[in-house]
């Protein structure tokens, strides 16, 4: 039985799932429930090819859209199970992987964009790795498939 659930949201449908399948699991432990996303600063190169006042105004607005993101998650939390918010500016592989560890949490449950080995390789994938460092158990959910996928272009 799991007592303190952390739960990845980033405001994607995936991450919704997520939400979702951590929220019908607390509600069946009576656990507690962590939210978090991260607020990564913009790249060297992207900040070099923005504007000066451009460049200055992305941070706070980063800050603004992940306050947003951790807000809608919790409003959807019901209000018979207990719920924390966290925002933070730390990569979230070691945001996530920190907080297990001082949070005591003994469940991670986090979406999957669902693209592939091949491209998670290259790209990297933030479950991928949380799945293969965490302490403890990672649930991963993946989005639901498209039922209709557009024809392939010939």
């Amino acid at each position: 039985m799991f007592h303190n659930i952390l739960v990845a949201v980033d405001g994607s449908p995936h991450a919704d799932r997520a939400l979702s399948e951590a929220i019908d699991i607390a509600r069946g432990a009576r656990a507690r429930l962590t939210i978090i996303t991260a607020v990564a600063e913009p790249r060297t190169g992207v900040t070099v090819a923005l504007a000066a006042g451009a460049a200055a105004s992305l941070g706070p607005a980063l800050l603004r859209e992940g306050d947003r993101i951790v807000r809608a998650a919790a409003d959807r939390v019901p209000d018979d199970i207990s719920v924390t918010t966290i925002l933070t500016e730390d990569p979230i592989r070691s945001a996530i992987l920190n907080r297990v560890r001082e949070g005591h949490h003994d469940l991670v449950v986090m979406g999957s964009r669902g693209r592939g080995a091949v491209r998670s390789a290259v790209l990297g994938s933030v479950s991928h790795y949380v799945l293969h460092h965490s302490p403890v158990p990672v649930l991963v959910v993946h989005a639901v498939p498209d039922p209709d996928p557009p024809p392939e272009a010939a």
